[in-house]
């Protein structure tokens, strides 16, 4: 009499299925890591949470360089060119981003414009 099973049991493993896994983790992670703009800011701290929703970027560097997304304008150029940038949005929202030490005047004035131009602003701040 015949006890033997017919079926044997493989100690193989697959390294395909995990392989998939890993490879779906990196595409997942690189479409959700959020990169700011290309300047090189040192933000303030404060403690509150971010948001991601960003239509258009101002930054102030300390030597008062004014940015609009990763663009140099002069300081009377703002109002105009973030009207052109905004045009046509239907909640039109700007991260004011402001190196430490830069003269609250300088970021008054931009908060100014988007007061006058009825745009939703931002503050970014590196947190605490």
């Amino acid at each position: 009499m015949r006890l033997k099973g017919r079926n044997k049991v493989s100690p193989e493993f697959s390294m395909s299925s995990m392989t998939d896994i890993v490879f779906l983790l990196l595409v997942f992670f690189m479409l959700t890591a959020n990169s700011p703009n290309a300047l090189d800011l040192l933000l303030p701290k404060a403690k509150g949470k971010s948001t991601n929703t960003q239509n258009v970027a101002v930054s102030i560097k300390k030597n008062l360089e004014v940015y609009i997304d990763s663009d140099r304008v002069r300081a009377g150029e703002i109002e105009a060119k973030l009207k052109v940038k905004l045009r046509g949005q239907e909640e039109p929202t700007v991260i004011l981003r402001v190196e430490e030490g830069v003269p609250i005047e300088n970021a008054v004035n931009v908060m100014d414009i988007a007061n006058r131009n009825k745009y939703k602003i931002i503050l970014a701040v590196r947190p605490k």
